[in-house]
């Protein structure tokens, strides 16, 4: 069992993208934690890791191993952090599988990617996992392996634990570590079926891209979040409740999720369209479109396509098939989807 104790705590960050940075910068930080990077790339890091923080403060802090073999930074964690697209999840865990030590806290920035389901399969009842339902910062990558921008903090968490003989303990840890109040979720579903990325960037996505096929092309590439519109807004909200009328049928904590009007603090469509366009740590992020000769087209390539229909909306659907819960908007959408492929 590891120590609950921050002063003595190792955390292995899974992952070299934006979040990856970010929490191994921030977590580096902290007061008598050590870090660990896992990732494919290790000669490009530097024995620190940069941060800059929104308010324009920066830092710097050690980071203890880095290295692209799990054998070398996976048993002397105490907590592993996975900070990876749900297309990388599966690989990841059957890697690290082997080198963890009963007891250890395996865990994911974010889980409605399919975190816990694929985890399931890969641990036994002798390994915590852990997950948070939204991601705890908005991140950017500056400078590959050295420095990252932390555009944004989240004003509190929720975690979901399982398999942990003291799961207060591990929040409570959890919520030093990362600086913010953490709350407890019931079960793996309340941080596994979320309406955050799984149906916000299909809203997006599919509004602006339903027509296109082969040989259209655009004359520009749309920000995704300032040019947000109110079809965009009024399909969000039509998704939102069709995810809560799958919760309905799982076993969760009534208001464990705010509705999508809630969270964005709007009332209807119109309104949660400014809000969306208003947030400042979504302001410069571009669609996922690639330029042509003739234009632009989508970016089939993208996470938002790669990662929020195949590994995000796809497991509301499939929950939603298996309870027999009607989701016709999903189904749309996610029909759309796989005729793009």
């Amino acid at each position: 069992m590891v120590s609950l104790k921050r002063s003595d705590v190792t955390v292995c960050v899974c992952g070299g993208g934006s979040l990856g940075h970010v929490c191994a910068g921030f977590l580096a930080h902290r007061e008598g934690v050590k870090v660990n990077v896992l990732t494919r790339r290790p000669s490009s890091w530097g024995d620190t890791m940069g941060l800059n923080l929104p308010d324009g403060t920066s830092f710097e802090s050690p980071l203890a191993k880095v290295s692209s073999d799990p054998a070398e930074v996976i048993p002397t964690a105490d907590i592993v952090l996975v900070c990876l697209p749900g297309f990388s999840i599966e690989e990841m865990l059957s890697s690290i599988a082997p080198h963890v030590r009963p007891g250890t806290f395996v865990g994911s920035v974010f889980c409605s990617t399919g975190f816990f389901f694929t985890a399931h399969r890969y641990f036994s009842s002798d390994i915590p996992l852990w997950g948070f339902q939204r991601v705890p910062f908005i991140s950017r990558t500056k400078e590959y392996g050295h420095k990252a921008n932390l555009l944004g903090f989240k004003q509190s968490h929720n975690i979901a634990v399982e398999n942990a003989e003291d799961p207060e303990s591990f929040r409570a840890l959890v919520e030093e570590l990362f600086g913010s109040p953490v709350n407890l979720l019931k079960n793996y579903y309340e941080a596994s079926f979320t309406n955050s990325n799984p149906i916000l960037h299909p809203s997006r996505i599919y509004t602006l891209f339903k027509d296109w096929h082969p040989g259209v092309v655009y004359d520009r590439q749309f920000l995704f979040y300032e040019e947000w519109t109110d079809e965009a807004s009024e399909l969000l909200i039509r998704l939102d409740a069709e995810l809560f009328s799958v919760l309905a049928r799982l076993d969760v904590t009534e208001g464990f999720l705010k509705p999508i009007l809630e969270y964005y603090e709007s009332v209807d469509a119109p309104s949660l369209t400014r809000k969306i366009r208003s947030i400042g740590g979504f302001k410069g992020i571009l669609s996922p479109m690639v330029q042509t000769a003739e234009g632009w087209i989508p970016d089939l390539a993208s996470r938002y396509f790669t990662e929020d229909f195949p590994f995000g909306l796809r497991f509301i659907r499939e929950k939603a098939s298996e309870l027999g819960v009607p989701v016709p908007m999903v189904d749309e959408i996610y029909r759309w989807y796989e005729s793009l492929r």
